[in-house]
């Protein structure tokens, strides 16, 4: 790595000062993308923010009558154990239970996974399938706004992700097809139903990660769906494969056929979690 300051401020307004005043700074959010990318050289930064210590982006579950709130800096860890996620939606703590590894799992923060926005993270195809609301600290994004393509997100230079706000769903699952090695998902699936429509006027959300444009909808399935939540209902549905990318562990076409299996079978574990 090359030379770099390091901070650790208490507070957000002073992390928001740090993000104005001109320097190249990065936020630490976990690092677990981060460090590995100044590691490798793709990243140089002038300045390293860490959050650990701002406790307006802690914030535990907390949860209203319509929604369920959670801090940016929850790591997967707390929240694979957290009571009222896993009363709240089941399959979004069981998600949070299978990434990576329990190190990776006891840094990595929710917060972090979505504001890098890697095209094989688990998180940004859940909180796509479950339509939530990102709250930075100066406004709130819906997530159909928030991810712009790969490592690409809504967020300003400037602009700080504290927290999420989550629609309860009748059932939520998560399913991926994992990259052995780093258990990245080669492809992976989330699938929300609601009671009530959503703003897009739908009750059944499907998000795929693992493209190369990053977290997608896949509207065919979401129609599908809303008129049968089955997995008989997804037969005949393919994923296009120039959705999906290409490397040594994998061509689109596979990763687009692995796709639409991956997803039936997601149905199917939605069904019997609830």
């Amino acid at each position: 790595m090359r030379d770099f300051e390091y901070c650790r401020p208490s507070s957000l307004a002073d992390v928001l000062a740090l993000l104005r005043d001109g320097a190249d700074s990065k936020l630490l959010a976990g690092g677990q993308s981060l460090l590995g990318a100044m590691k490798l050289g793709l990243m140089a930064p002038e300045r390293i923010v860490d959050l650990a210590g701002v406790p307006e982006l802690q914030g535990g579950c907390r949860v209203t009558r319509d929604h369920l709130t959670l801090g940016a800096m929850q790591t997967h860890a707390s929240l694979a154990r957290n009571a009222a996620l896993q009363a709240w939606a089941p399959g979004l703590a069981d998600l949070a239970g299978h990434i990576a590894d329990e190190q990776v799992r006891s840094m990595g923060t929710i917060g972090g996974s979505l504001a890098n926005a890697d095209p094989s993270a688990c998180w940004p195809a859940a909180m796509l399938a479950v339509g939530a609301s990102l709250v930075t600290d100066r406004r709130t994004v819906e997530v159909d706004d928030y991810f712009c393509g790969l490592f690409s997100t809504a967020l300003e230079p400037d602009e700080v992700l504290c927290g999420l706000r989550l629609r309860r769903p009748r059932r939520f699952a998560y399913l991926k097809h994992e990259q052995a090695a780093s258990r990245f998902a080669l492809v992976g699936v989330a699938i929300s139903q609601f009671d009530q429509p959503d703003l897009t006027g739908t009750t059944v959300r499907v998000a795929l990660t693992g493209t190369a444009q990053g977290a997608v909808r896949l509207p065919a399935f979401e129609q599908a769906l809303s008129r049968d939540f089955s997995p008989d209902a997804l037969k005949g549905l393919s994923v296009d494969a120039d959705l999906m990318s290409s490397d040594v562990h994998g061509d689109a076409h596979y990763r687009a056929h692995l796709a639409a299996v991956v997803a039936r079978r997601a149905v199917s574990k939605a069904i019997e979690i609830f």
